[in-house]
């Protein structure tokens, strides 16, 4: 067996090493072929790429496939990264649409400000409500005016459609607003057209009742309410809302203020309320200037009790 084996290697040796330098030879002749420079050799060249190419398709079939694949997934990266780059632009576009929406909505309630009828002989300063970073009212809100704009406590705070409540805490660069609905409101109303005088008192909630009022038959649901302005502080004729009736059977108001979206607010300035040092120039008008008070002395009795009478008289 040993032997065997070692003929055998001794047989294919010499095949190898022929086979080899064979394709060298035909290497060697291939490339010189395919360097010389001649009309005929090129006619030769040609015939035969003409003749061996064409039946090499299947060998370059999984080539041809393995570049296509490789294509198809640079195509998919690709549109991956577009959809991706959509995806960020669409982000982008709903949040430009939501500042677009939000203001359009600040657009309508200034324009709803500026839709407001008011007292030619009333100025007004408006300001933008901001974030409330708590007070003890529980029903406030804050705007971006101050005692710079000449705001004082009292004013009167109307938005686009009605009246919102009053200031009661000044700043130099903020005010604090309670609304119509918390508890510590007290507004005089006038419902119309009945003419009757009641107290509009905040309960914390969406629609205050009416207190005071002073004769309820007289009162419907869908009357208008508006300022009595007995408060001196707040201008008459400013829209409340109107009349509804509650659930629990009391007359309320249901505001006509969108309390909802509270953006602006119109701060009315509110004429300068005089003063009173004297309680008793309400009763009695006060006395001209250098007059004096005078009193009648009663007239001395005559002898027989009856009253004297003047000397000189007729």
């Amino acid at each position: 067996m040993a032997s065997n084996r070692h003929n055998s290697e001794e047989f294919v040796r010499p095949l190898r090493r022929l086979g080899i330098a064979a394709l060298v030879l035909f290497l060697i002749a291939v490339f010189l072929v395919w360097r010389i420079d001649s009309p005929r050799v090129d006619r030769v060249r040609a015939a035969i790429v003409d003749r061996v190419v064409p039946s090499f398709d299947w060998a370059l079939a999984p080539f041809t496939r393995i570049a296509d694949m490789v294509d198809s997934f640079q195509s998919y990266a690709s549109l991956y990264e577009q959809n991706q780059e959509l995806r960020r632009e669409l982000q982008q576009m709903r949040a430009w649409r939501e500042t677009a929406l939000q203001l359009d909505q600040r657009n309508a309630r200034l324009l709803e400000l500026n839709n407001v009828r008011l007292d030619p002989q009333l100025t007004f300063v408006t300001g933008v409500v901001m974030a409330d970073v708590g007070s003890p009212f529980r029903q406030s809100v804050l705007l971006n005016v101050g005692a710079r704009d000449g705001i004082q406590d009292g004013w009167a705070a109307m938005d686009g459609l009605g009246l919102v409540g009053r200031i009661a805490g000044v700043g130099q660069s903020t005010a604090r607003v309670i609304l119509l609905t918390d508890s510590n409101s007290r507004l005089p109303v006038s419902i119309q057209p009945s003419g009757q005088r009641a107290l509009l008192t905040g309960d914390n909630s969406a629609s205050p009742p009416i207190e005071f009022l002073e004769n309820p038959d007289m009162v419907r649901p869908g009357d208008r309410v508006v300022s009595s302005g007995e408060s001196g502080m707040f201008p008459a004729g400013l829209l409340v809302g109107e009349v509804a009736a509650g659930a629990d059977g009391r007359l309320r108001v249901r505001l006509s203020a969108d309390y909802e979206r509270l953006d602006f607010l119109r701060v009315l300035r509110a004429r300068t309320v005089e003063a009173i040092g004297d309680p008793g120039s309400l009763v009695l008008p006060p006395a001209p200037f250098g007059a004096e008070a005078t009193t009648e002395e009663p007239l001395p009795e005559g002898p027989d009790g009856d009253e004297g009478t003047e000397v000189g008289g007729g």
